[in-house]
């Protein structure tokens, strides 16, 4: 993925989660219990948090002369998708009374592997090949 386009989806990342923060203090915390509500809060927060650093990673300069691995990258995309987006689809399920399989619950813990694999395999690249 070219850093431009990085940069840009980290961009859409970042506004859709202060979006979805904004929502979540004004609007949903009339809908959702408070249980919910801290589950939403943690979504929006892992996803800023991972937002930031996939940002931070297109700025720079291992990244843009093509010295990181662009797996890592992707792999903070999907562990945004698979954590804050199976809690959004979770508790959109679960407001609206709609019936989902168990198994969807799964998909939460599997992207914070994968948060956990990506700082992991930066650490590892980083500790490898300093920066300069």
């Amino acid at each position: 993925m070219q850093a431009n386009k990085t940069i840009a989806w980290a961009s859409v990342i970042l506004c859709i989660g202060v979006i979805l923060g904004a929502l979540g203090a004004h609007a949903l915390e009339k809908i959702l219990d408070e249980k919910s509500l801290r589950s939403f809060e943690t979504a929006v927060r892992y996803q800023l948090i991972h937002g930031l650093a996939i940002l931070i990673l297109g700025f720079s300069e291992p990244f843009r002369n093509g010295n990181f691995p662009k797996f890592i990258i992707n792999l903070f995309f999907t562990g945004i998708a698979m954590f804050s987006g199976s809690i959004y689809l979770l508790l959109f399920l679960k407001n609206k009374m709609i019936a989902y399989p168990s198994i969807m619950g799964l998909i939460t813990p599997l992207g914070g592997v994968l948060f956990i694999l990506a700082w992991s395999l930066m650490a590892i690249h980083f500790f490898k090949k300093p920066i300069k």
